[in-house]
């Protein structure tokens, strides 16, 4: 798909869209563990939910989406309430990350897998990354049906690798399907201070996990 017809995609649904934006689960649930300030950035933000919540911690929040819609409809509500979020159309996948810029990012739903390393070159040491999305082995037609857009088992542990791993959920088929965050996967991730690796978490398919 060309970024024209992605770009329209998100704008009808980001027109259409009439709830109030919330913050990630990942975000909200685990809010205790952001720094006292600082900046920060909501990638892909859509509606910026997470852009908003951090706004209202006191950050100076840059939140980015490939739709003018999002981006438009977040400038507007952040005005009118009177918080610091600096909201830009941008092309994630193709436009440079600045390296390093941010004290906390959050990825919500939103899954492009080479830029996980842009994402951590974007973190200052110490940085947070808070990180959700959907899972291959999720048990309801919940987000996307393509697996390319669906992390397969620890993936995002993987991905994130060279981060001190500070919460991790990945509850899947497990148990009682009626409780539970099954259908996503949740990271919280710091960049250690001296940039040594933290976490040696390995491929699924190698069947050694990861170990701290």
């Amino acid at each position: 798909m060309k970024i024209e017809e992605i770009r329209a995609k998100w704008d009808r649904f980001y027109a259409d869209a009439d709830e109030e934006p919330e913050p990630a689960a990942v975000l909200g649930e685990n809010a205790h563990l952001l720094p006292d300030g600082g900046t920060a950035l909501d990638l892909a933000c859509g509606l910026g939910g997470n852009a908003l919540f951090l706004a209202r911690r006191g950050f100076e929040v840059s939140a980015w989406d490939i739709s003018p819609v999002a981006i438009a409809r977040l400038s507007a509500r952040s005005n009118l309430l009177d918080l610091n979020v600096d909201a830009k159309v941008r092309d994630v996948e193709t436009d440079p990350f600045p390296q390093p810029g941010f004290d906390v990012i959050v990825v919500s739903r939103f899954l492009a897998r080479p830029l996980a390393g842009a994402i951590i070159d974007s973190l200052r040491p110490g940085g947070l990354l808070f990180y959700q999305t959907y899972i291959r082995d999720k048990p309801t037609a919940s987000g996307p049906s393509n697996p390319d857009y669906l992390l397969g088992e620890n993936e995002l542990l993987a991905m994130f690798d060279r981060l001190k791993l500070v919460f991790y959920r990945e509850e899947a088929r497990i148990g009682d399907l009626g409780l539970g965050n099954r259908n996503e996967a949740f990271l919280v991730g710091r960049l250690p201070v001296d940039g040594s690796k933290r976490i040696d978490a390995l491929s699924p398919a190698n069947g050694k996990g990861f170990s701290l």
